[in-house]
């Protein structure tokens, strides 16, 4: 009995740490994506080698290294896709998210590799990849914020409508989609404004006249945002997904349309952060989100104060989308392993996350001594105290809501937290789980079966 048990947990434990870090595809209609081609793909890639390595003119030093760093970084994600694991997602393609992990890793031991630099190598290293940033400046260098303050006009206001603010808008939506909760979204978004109040001190580009902070930036930007991501989340949670075949469809329009949703969610899931029934370890792990979160906004800003490069040079805006995307499967595992009691390890594209953001911490203060000495140690303990109060609000707003209007089933409708683990029925529909790390029923998603249209690129009648 001690055998079987032992075994039955073992076999729970990597069928659970299987689907939050290497989900499987299903249903696979056209084999050719989805079979292993390593000896098709060795062969082009000694091909590739021998043409780069004997073709080209080696003359130029400066252009043999780019080019070798090019092909190193090209080849590792070659390697990515045979290697790694596949994440959360299966969409588009499981390669497209082994080649994101694979980035994350390189872009990992990059910032390993400068922490182990002086002020001088990297500054070196920055003028040999864009020799521009040899006269960049500081954005505070160049304008001033939060001045005549009281001076409120239309032209002033509409000023402030650029795109910046656009892409604040863009990225709140985003951030929606990827939280899916009211509440976080608007602590995330309320702390932030905080974050940029306590660290005012060390960045003056913080400093924000009330009427863009909390009109412009909070209720237009960040609720405008948000609303419109919650509105997407809706409107997928709603939808019930029945993906048909390409080759199944007849007409070219269907075939287009098909191909076109490929790059759509296999299927969506109700995310519930927090209930009534959540332990202590989900409230610290819900704030440390939001401490990990609020990180790696403020670092963003202080790689481009050290550093020195402008908001729209590529460092930039390319390490923006880039954990942007990242963040999508860091998400979805960091939930399921606080959500779901089976799943006992983080996913390894959330721990690499996590150490992407401490080292970018690191690099900067390391080489921000001279900021960072400016420090007000009381300011940096008043943040903390404010974000945990603010998010133990949150959290109790979230069970009041949740006590108060919600509704939820006692039966086997309910989520996973009251599921019969031990029934037959159980690992068929775990397993059944497409887009998340973990599969997390939902009563207002099976409510809403046969009211929607299947979203493959025929009727659902076909």
């Amino acid at each position: 009995m001690a055998t079987q048990t032992l075994s039955k947990d073992d076999v729970s434990y990597r069928l659970h740490f299987r689907m939050i870090n290497e989900q499987q595809v299903e249903d696979i209609t056209i084999e050719f994506f989805y079979k292993p081609h390593t000896i098709t793909l060795l062969t082009c890639t000694v091909i590739s080698l021998m043409y780069f390595a004997f073709a080209r003119n080696d003359t130029d030093p400066d252009s043999n290294l780019r080019v070798g760093l090019l092909l190193a970084i090209f080849f590792f994600l070659i390697i990515s896709v045979l290697a790694f694991p596949n994440g959360p997602f299966t969409r588009p393609h499981p390669a497209i998210w082994r080649m994101v992990f694979g980035l994350s890793v390189l872009y990992f031991l990059f910032l390993v590799f400068i922490v182990f630099l002086n002020w001088e190598q990297v500054k070196s290293l920055m003028y040999w990849l864009d020799p521009d940033l040899r006269y960049a400046t500081r954005e505070v260098e160049v304008m001033e914020y939060a001045v005549n303050c009281h001076v409120i006009t239309w032209e002033r206001i509409l000023s402030h409508f650029d795109i910046f603010a656009f892409g604040h808008f863009w990225g709140w939506s985003m951030k929606a989609l990827l939280i899916r909760s009211y509440g976080l979204c608007w602590t995330i978004s309320i702390t932030w404004e905080l974050t940029e109040l306590f660290f005012m001190h060390l960045l003056p580009n913080f400093a924000e006249c009330w009427w863009d902070q909390v009109i412009l930036d909070i209720l237009l930007c960040n609720g405008g945002g948000i609303w419109l991501g919650m509105t997407v989340c809706h409107f997928l949670e709603m939808r019930t997904y029945h993906w048909a075949s390409i080759k199944d469809i007849h007409s070219t329009t269907g075939k287009i349309k098909r191909a076109v949703l490929q790059f759509t969610p296999a299927s969506w899931i109700y995310v519930r952060w927090f209930d009534p029934k959540s332990s202590f370890q989900r409230v610290a792990g819900i704030y440390l989100f939001m401490i990990l979160w609020q990180l790696t906004e403020l670092n963003t800003f202080f790689l481009k104060h050290i550093f020195v490069f402008q908001a729209s040079h590529p460092l930039s805006w390319c390490r923006i989308l880039f954990v942007g995307i990242i963040t999508a499967p860091t998400v979805r595992q960091y939930y399921a392993y606080l959500t779901d009691t089976q799943c006992k390890r983080v996913g390894t594209q959330c721990w690499v996350f996590g150490a992407i953001a401490f080292l970018e911490a690191l690099a900067c203060v390391k080489f921000g001594q001279d900021l960072f000495s400016k420090t007000q140690v009381l300011y940096v303990i008043l943040w903390l105290l404010s974000l945990a109060f603010i998010t133990f609000l949150c959290l109790y707003g979230m069970v009041w809501y949740a006590e108060r209007y919600e509704t939820h089933d006692k039966n086997h409708s309910e989520c996973e937290d009251s599921y019969d683990r031990n029934s037959k029925d159980y690992w068929p529909k775990r397993i059944r789980g497409e887009d998340s790390g973990a599969a997390f029923c939902s009563s207002k998603q099976r409510r809403s079966v046969g009211k929607n249209k299947a979203g493959n690129g025929q009727d659902r009648r076909k």
